[in-house]
């Protein structure tokens, strides 16, 4: 993604099923929950540098001392702090006989609410008087209907402190813990009886059971009660793995995957609307606390957010390259040994690797259907013809220069300092060349315009064909990725110009209609080929004379490519049951919150107010 955008936070659990010296005798640690702790929060890395935070919890606390030590940083290096803080901690009350170290919390964040302050920073603590009712939580959430909690939660007598979804979410589980939980009334199929419900399960279902919006929560009493869920419509990723040594959950299944060198299979997704509870003896159970919805997994995971070390994502990321392909070639309108194809940025890499496969695959099967070679398994053509192919021209054209800064005030000389983000390769484009170059997707395509096509239309090309392996973003997201402000979405800036003058006015009269999304009768005036062709105007720089188009992803493609089917490898456990969330490309919210906060986004818009529309 070439725009700089903040998204989905990471969470991390490991549960300790045995005593210390099993881990010692075994592994030769005493820190083992440790150090997969900070492997799974290294494996995440990517998914938040706001902020970190960390919480170890012993199995047995002794009255008179702190039952958890509690790590947090929002510095410029915040996971790095923590986990020195860690490795520094304090060990004696780990190595006092009964005070061994259990549970082992870990988050990773970014700001989508709030402020980068440590204050901020997960896990938060609720503390009470028992062991039993203080809670230490993180989460990978935002709630679009947080003012309306807020509001509930203070009618209920109570004083909530912040207005933060953090703090709120904490205190809405913690107050039904301290109060003994109104009985949980399963009113919804699968539920567990009353009787056998643990109390953290009632307390939960509970207190999320009017929340809108996407969450995957985990979090511990003081006591050792341990638990992980995620919304019902499983938007957030959650993923847990378990055997008689531990019990861990995390953001990504990659990660893992990578700390406890476990196959793909070994790791089950957390299961939509029910909370997984670990008790303090090291009892797993699954406990249904809400009625599971159609699943809306965040397609973003797959286009972008995930690391590509998860065999799921690799496979779905190369078939979306290699779905571009017919598109791209039409676009370009140039023989083949005319076009150069490249990507950018680095995360573009896998959905390249899927486009270059796909080219030479077509390539090679046209000269051998040219020269009359029977293509029999994979000897496409004899070594002969191959050396008559042109094969398709292809390289590393543009490098992110990660240590790149500049302080200067002055803006003209800053924006041509912005150029220069990027370290372009010389020689490899020449004047009669078409420059294709794959992006992840375009959010708000400002560094398109003001960085990446001044830079390569400084190596000559006839002409630049940018290609996004997802759809065109028309609707603002809700569920945790920070772009929640139609301004700044360039698909919909197109729209408001191919309405033209007077614009403003049908925006309004569409506000004031009952549909739940007021946007999609506009977009369905115009063909995507209109609405692309005046995206690739507004990319283009002012200053630069040569041709640039645009190709997106259908979202017909973006399913066939992502959505569930046998994968050659046969380690996919992506649910069959499973539906995209594609509300950024479709506007079909999840959730009632989703198509408020489009309204909500379409009227601060036209108020021309620039704040987060939830």
């Amino acid at each position: 993604m070439s725009d700089e955008i903040k998204h989905e936070c990471a969470v991390a659990l490991v549960v300790l099923r045995k005593d210390a010296e099993h881990y010692r005798a075994k592994y030769g640690t005493s820190d083992y929950g440790g150090v997969k702790l900070s492997l799974l929060l290294e494996k995440q890395h990517n998914r938040g540098q706001d902020g970190a935070g960390a919480a170890i919890i012993a199995a047995n606390p002794v009255p008179g001392a702190a039952p958890y030590q509690m790590f947090k940083s929002a510095s410029a290096t915040p996971l790095a702090d923590v986990l020195g803080m860690m490795t520094r901690r304090d060990t004696s009350r780990r190595d006092a006989e009964g005070q061994r170290e259990r549970v082992f919390l870990g988050h990773l964040r970014y700001a989508t609410f709030g402020k980068n302050e440590e204050a901020f920073c997960h896990p938060f603590v609720h503390t009470a008087s028992e062991l039993g009712k203080t809670l230490l939580l993180a989460g990978n959430f935002n709630l679009t209907n947080a003012a309306d909690l807020f509001e509930s939660f203070r009618r209920r007598n109570c004083f909530p402190a912040s207005r933060a979804d953090g703090y709120l979410i904490t205190e809405l589980i913690a107050h039904e813990l301290e109060s003994g939980g109104t009985q949980f009334t399963a009113s919804f199929p699968g539920a567990d009886a009353i009787n056998r419900v643990p109390p953290v399960a009632s307390a939960l279902a509970n207190a999320l059971k009017d929340a809108d919006g996407a969450w995957t929560l985990i979090g511990a009493t003081a006591d050792g009660e341990v638990f992980a869920t995620r919304d019902p419509h499983g938007i957030r990723p959650g993923w847990y793995y378990a055997n008689d040594e531990v019990v861990v959950v995390a953001s990504e299944r990659a990660a893992i995957q990578a700390a406890f060198d476990v196959l793909p299979e070994d790791v089950k997704e957390l299961p939509r609307g029910e909370a997984m509870i670990v008790s303090p003896e090291g009892d797993m159970q699954f406990v249904r606390i809400s009625e599971p919805r159609e699943g809306k997994a965040c397609v973003f995971e797959r286009i972008y957010f995930s690391r590509a070390n998860d065999a799921d994502i690799h496979r779905e990321r190369k078939a979306l390259g290699a779905a571009l392909v017919p598109s791209v070639l039409k676009a370009a309108d140039a023989p083949i040994e005319r076009i150069f194809f490249s990507y950018i940025p680095n995360s573009a890499r896998i959905a390249f690797h899927g486009l270059l496969e796909k080219l030479f695959h077509l390539v090679l099967r046209r000269d051998a259907e040219e020269q009359g070679i029977e293509i029999n398994g994979n000897a496409l053509c004899d070594p002969a013809s191959l050396r008559e192919t042109t094969f398709p021209r292809f390289g590393e054209i543009a490098v992110k220069d990660a240590k790149f800064r500049t302080f200067i005030a002055d803006a003209a000389a800053r924006r041509e300092f912005y150029k220069h983000v990027y370290d372009v390769t010389y020689g490899l484009v020449g004047k009669d060349d078409t420059l294709v170059v794959l992006d992840d997707s375009i959010v708000r395509g400002n560094t398109m315009k003001n960085a990446i096509l001044p830079m390569l239309s400084r190596l000559g090309p006839r002409h630049i064909v940018v290609a996004s392996s997802a759809p065109p973003i028309r609707y603002p997201d809700c569920y945790g990725i920070d772009m929640s402000t139609l301004g700044e979405l360039v698909a919909f800036r197109a729209l408001v110009n191919l309405l033209g003058e007077g614009a403003n006015d049908i925006l309004r009269d569409a506000l004031k209609s009952d549909a739940p999304n007021p946007l999609a009768p506009l977009y369905a005036r115009f063909t995507d080929e209109q609405h692309t062709a005046e995206i690739a105007r507004l990319l283009t720089p002012p200053d630069i004379k040569l041709r640039v188009s645009v190709v997106f992803q259908t979202v017909d493609n973006l399913r066939k490519c992502i959505l569930p089917h046998p994968a050659p490898s046969q380690l996919s456990t992506f649910n069959s049951q499973l539906s995209l969330g594609d509300w950024y490309f479709t506007g079909n919210y999840p959730t009632p919150g989703g198509y408020k906060v489009l309204r909500k986004a379409l009227a601060n818009y036209l108020s021309k107010n620039s704040e987060r529309s939830y």
